[in-house]
């Protein structure tokens, strides 16, 4: 007797080696971009890096333009975690230092090498912003649970964001030294400090700080 049933296709396994290949050229492609910027980005410096043939590069990126967007659109949130301990003042310590080490990796070289270029492309202007502002938004989702905690007075998250953010970026882009995690805590107290004190000053009350 005739089985009807359709067939049943074979298990497929997660990810496999499509996907580990893809992730080793958008890797390669990162880590070049950092070191060369992207006008010196070629395929078969991406094909030799990542171990596979230029053929192979070409097929899953035609255009040059994409393969820079999702080599920069693979690093975002989970570069640099937010958590939530229960105490802000450390949990930004704790989220500046990994920030740093984040931008300091061959992806977050290529992020910083890009932004200037990227002024004149609209695709890679809106690859960048999309990685930055996935970055941030972890970022104020912590910074907004404070404010309802009363452990930050109300403001204007993004800014916030921003200030923290910013001169971890800006000392990493100079290359002097490695930022440390004393470099982390005077950035957040310094900005936190600023805050709660313009806060008060406003007549907003005023709110403690915690031991990092």
């Amino acid at each position: 007797m005739a089985d009807d049933r359709p067939a049943r296709e074979p298990a497929r396994r997660p990810g496999g080696r499509t996907a580990r290949v893809r992730r080793g050229i958008l890797e390669a492609a990162a880590e070049l971009i950092a070191r060369d910027g992207i006008g010196g980005l070629r395929y078969d410096q991406v094909a030799e890096l990542a171990g596979v043939n230029k053929t192979s590069v070409y097929r899953n990126w035609p255009d040059r333009t994409t393969l820079i967007a999702d080599a920069l659109a693979t690093f975002g949130t989970d570069a640099a975690p937010v958590y939530d301990s229960g105490d802000v003042d450390a949990d930004l310590v704790g989220f500046l230092e990994a920030l740093a080490a984040a931008t300091a990796s061959p992806q977050g070289r290529a992020l910083l090498n890009v932004v200037t270029s990227a002024r004149e492309n609209p695709e890679l202007r809106a690859v960048v912003d999309e990685v930055f502002d996935r970055r941030l938004a972890t970022l104020r989702d912590r910074l907004q649970t404070a404010v309802e905690r009363g452990e930050l007075p109300a403001t204007d998250l993004s800014l916030l964001g921003a200030m923290l953010a910013g001169p971890v970026q800006l000392f990493v882009s100079r290359g002097a030294r490695t930022f440390t995690r004393a470099d982390a805590r005077k950035v957040s107290a310094i900005v936190l400090a600023g805050l709660r004190t313009t806060a008060a000053c406003d007549g907003a009350p005023v709110v403690g700080r915690r031991a990092t």
